[in-house]
């Protein structure tokens, strides 16, 4: 007997997912009169018979030094180059374009956490004079030049992109790392990209706190060392200047203070350098299927251009607008639609520092009045949190947003509800966004001035990009018919990442192996990219996206690989095995359980499963932390040796765990059921009726 037939394994392409379907939202008359995209010939220049001479109406939105030859190359399938010849610098097209323009037109409003502190404004006159500064001692002072690599672990502080745009003015690749990961994780990173110099801060505030997040930085560099990676430099942006906000001590010769060294490049100009557009502009690390994260490496030319395109007309941002994206920097989101996109645009763009619900539910509707925030753009996890803790707050304070996004998981069509009749008082668009790291823009949505939204449905395709859902042997699910599939893009698109750093072959074998017609085709329309997220298409063509169908969990929007989890898990001497479920959880999505069993002659304990967290916590962050930890005498199996998540998943989510009797040791799976579910009822964990798509999800999770 195979070890398909073994497990009884459901792919996520024989579901049939059943839903009542929603019914349609109009964009506001009042929005559809200033948006920019409200002309229906859009459709028909962004069409397939268009592509990809269509992109070049994206490009046109940015300054070149020189034109491109070339718009799309695909000589070296998959790896895409967009257009090619062409040069610019991403860093003139952010700040000095239009510094130049209106110097004293605010470009950063960054708020700190504490209410009380002072509400900073950034013009793009000052933000030119702050990235020539640093760009100058970058250069200078750290030896950076063009095309090294650069790590960056800071928090949401306007430095961060200040550093991010004089990395770009120089060349340099930045790889920015998520403030909230450990310094294990951070070193890990360092190793992957070969940086020799480290770019963090002192502390920031997290729920009224000052973190010390210097401390990290000792631990990146140790962890990085032994990676065989030597970083030379640490530079340090300090929370409040002057002030040294951690307890860990400054090592001689390695660690500087930005402040103190920034002085000798005061009024400096760096002439930003000419670059090709397929040059890289950054690294973002993604977790994978496997322990080792992937960088995704993207250009400079076509990202910038599908950022801004896409910041234009699905954000529909205008200069005059006061934009708000209530996501992290660490994260592709916050790279695309808080500082690339938006600044591209010549708009003003908030950076806030802290936790949304802190002190209350209410601080983000404070915000938006004191700022006149007009476009609104947070995950549904945010969303879920918020209506928790302040359903009503919105209606207690005098904004109005013509235009919200959401994005970074599916979002459900009764919080979706809350969201436009609350946050949006009835008067917004709504844009629910499905991408990912890897793509650097936007595929699926709706076009905000002309497409309705639909509760619970990401909408179709974006301009230029041709969605198809297949099956598990590339048969295409037709739409309507109520079936689920991977989808995948058909065609390249300019923000698609061009590899994974140092790892081609991983980048053929994630992205695109699985459904390539011929690995020797020139051709894109051989070349489908595989995205690894389940959806269903409706007749009307709208996508809905039900979630991951490799070994990822998706915890409030942060991908999290299983690999990745249980390799911490098994840092802890005593743990012989480990595997990583997800569990449904009504604010976060999704949340993390971990199962362990013991090597011979430990026992079960509270202090195993605390041992297990910390392991986690070191290795990864607190973003990873377990719901629960469950020690367990053995895991299930398969009679090959594999550990069968489907089976834990739905343990920990009460859900029916199939046939089990083909397992090699069906008999532990009832004993760690009655453990579980008996320890959950008793904290409160009390069972909840699953969807389709989460029990479908659950059903399909796989195996180690």
């Amino acid at each position: 007997m195979s070890d398909n037939a073994e497990t009884q394994e459901v792919s996520e392409s024989q579901i049939a997912v059943h839903w009542r379907e929603e019914e349609y939202f109009p964009p506001p008359p009042a929005f559809v009169q200033q948006a920019n995209a409200s002309d229906p010939a859009i459709f028909e220049r962004f069409s397939e018979d268009k592509f990809p001479d269509c992109f070049t109406e994206y490009a046109e939105l940015l300054t070149w030094d020189k034109p491109w030859d070339t718009v799309l190359d695909t000589s070296n399938a998959p790896f895409w180059r967009w257009f090619v010849g062409g040069k610019l610098n991403a860093s003139y097209n952010c700040v000095d374009r239009h510094a130049a323009a209106n110097p004293d037109k605010t470009a950063i409003i960054w708020v700190p956490e504490l209410e009380d502190d002072e509400t900073l404004y950034i013009s793009y006159g000052e933000l030119l004079r702050q990235v020539n500064e640093f760009a100058a001692l970058l250069s200078d002072y750290a030896g950076l030049k063009r095309g090294d690599r650069v790590t960056l672990h800071m928090p949401m502080v306007p430095e961060l992109a200040v550093t991010m745009l004089a990395c770009a003015r120089l060349g340099v690749v930045h790889s920015q790392v998520f403030g909230g990961f450990s310094g294990n994780a951070c070193g890990t990173r360092i190793a992957d990209s070969g940086s020799r110099v480290l770019i963090t801060m002192d502390g920031y505030y997290r729920a009224g706190s000052m973190q010390d997040h210097k401390v990290k930085a000792d631990e990146a560099v140790a962890e990085a060392a032994r990676q065989g990676q030597h970083v030379d430099q640490v530079l340090i942006w300090r929370r409040r200047e002057g002030e040294y906000q951690s307890q860990t001590p400054i090592v001689d010769g390695r660690d500087f203070f930005v402040d103190e060294v920034i002085g000798k490049y005061a009024g400096q100009e760096v002439t930003p350098v000419s670059l090709n557009a397929t040059d890289s502009l950054f690294l973002m690390y993604t977790s994978g299927t496997t322990g080792r994260p992937k960088g995704a490496q993207h250009s400079i030319g076509g990202y910038l251009a599908y950022v801004t395109g896409t910041a234009k007309y699905y954000q529909d941002i205008h200069p005059d607008d006061v934009y708000w994206c209530l996501a992290d920097i660490g994260w592709i989101t916050g790279h695309s639609y808080i500082v690339y996109g938006p600044l591209s645009l010549g708009t003003t763009t908030v950076i806030y520092e802290g936790v949304p619900n802190y002190p209350d539910g209410g601080r983000p509707w404070r915000i938006a009045e004191k700022l006149g925030v007009n476009i609104f753009h947070t995950s549904p996890t945010s969303i879920r949190m918020l209506r928790k803790v302040g359903p009503e707050e919105p209606f207690k304070y005098h904004y109005h947003f013509k235009h919200m996004t959401t994005v970074g998981e599916p979002i459900e069509p009764e919080v979706w509800r809350w969201y436009y009749n609350f946050v949006g008082k009835s008067e917004a668009a709504i844009v629910d966004t499905w991408w990912q790291t890897e793509t650097g823009g936007f595929l699926g949505s709706t076009l905000p001035g002309l497409q309705p939204m639909k509760p619970g449905s990401c909408g179709p395709g974006v301009l230029g990009v041709y969605p198809v859902i297949y099956d598990e042997d590339g048969n295409e699910v037709p739409k309507g018919s109520g079936r689920a599939g991977n989808i995948c893009i058909r065609n390249p698109w300019p923000g698609i990442m061009q590899t994974v750093w140092g790892q081609p072959e991983r980048f053929i074998d994630v992205y695109y192996r699985k459904y390539n017609r011929d690995p020797n085709s020139k051709d894109w329309h051989d070349w489908p990219y595989f995205c690894g997220d389940g959806a269903v298409q409706a007749e009307d063509g709208y996508f809905r996206i039900l979630g991951r169908v490799d070994d990822v969990i998706n915890v409030a929007g942060h991908r999290l690989g299983t690999k990745e989890l249980e390799s911490a898990a098994l840092t802890v001497p005593e743990v012989a095995e480990a595997a990583a479920v997800p569990v449904i959880d009504d604010i976060r999505g999704r949340m993390v359980e971990m199962y362990v069993s013991l090597k011979p002659g430990y026992e079960a304990s509270p202090e195993m499963e605390g041992k297990v967290v910390t392991a986690i916590e070191t290795e990864i962050g607190k973003i990873a932390r377990p719901k629960n930890v469950w020690i367990v005498p053995d895991m299930p199996k398969t009679r090959s040796g594999k550990i069968m998540r489907r089976v834990i998943a739905s343990v920990s989510n009460f859900a029916d765990v199939g046939d089990v009797t083909t397992l090699a040791n069906p008999e532990v799976v009832e004993g760690i059921r009655q453990h579980v579910q008996r320890t959950k009822v008793a904290k409160g964990d009390a069972p909840r009726e699953l969807s389709e798509t989460e029990l479908a999800e659950i059903q399909a999770f796989g195996d180690v």
